[in-house]
């Protein structure tokens, strides 16, 4: 498996060998001893596994988790295409509001590993488009939180070729300057205590 760190600090792309033969195909796109050599620690314990189904033009996200409890997770998507966008939203970060960005298919099968504290936004290349989450966390829409992909401050990369379909949460979603003044963003130096007690 192939490894490497992103734009934004702690996060990493994941690429597994695919064996292909006459009946298919079969990938691991997540390998414990490949993920311990590239950041030096365990995956989180998994409290849930979940996926989204999207149409061409879904864009979701950006989207976070409040710190504590923070959450971080383990992306990949078995079915269709996606435009993949990581965002630092840790305040104190050395690459705080920078982003990254990753093509998901299952193709190379491509894994991204968010720490806690990032923020995570896809855009769906293609019709019938699976997004697989594990997650170090229970979904609860209390801690849940969003800032608009369309914030120019962000300037993320959505595709000039599609109609973007966006939900009324995401459409309505604060800026990266309401969210600094309101005080909603994670600090760098907690997320990193999270992140080494969730690898213990």
């Amino acid at each position: 498996m192939e490894a490497k760190e992103l734009g934004v600090v702690g996060a990493h792309v994941f690429t597994p060998q695919v064996f292909a033969d006459s009946r298919g195909a079969f990938v691991s796109p997540f390998q414990e001893e490949a993920f311990v050599r590239q950041t030096g620690h365990r995956l989180f314990p998994v409290e849930q596994i979940s996926h989204s189904r999207s149409r061409r033009g879904v864009v979701r996200g950006v989207h976070f988790t409040r710190t504590p409890p923070g959450m971080a997770k383990y992306v990949y998507c078995p079915r269709g295409r996606a435009l993949d966008i990581i965002v630092d939203l840790r305040r104190g970060s050395p690459t705080f509001g920078r982003h990254a960005t990753v093509v998901l298919d299952p193709v190379d099968f491509r894994a991204v590993y968010f720490p806690v504290g990032l923020g995570h936004a896809f855009v769906a290349l293609e019709d019938d488009t699976v997004m697989a989450y594990t997650l170090s966390l229970a979904y609860a829409p209390e801690n849940e939180l969003a800032l608009s992909v369309y914030d120019p401050d962000l300037a993320l990369p959505l595709p000039e070729d599609i109609e973007p379909v966006v939900s009324e949460r995401d459409r309505v979603a604060q800026s990266l300057e309401q969210a600094l003044e309101s005080g909603v963003l994670p600090e760098y130096e907690q997320c990193l205590e999270l992140d080494a007690r969730l690898a213990r």
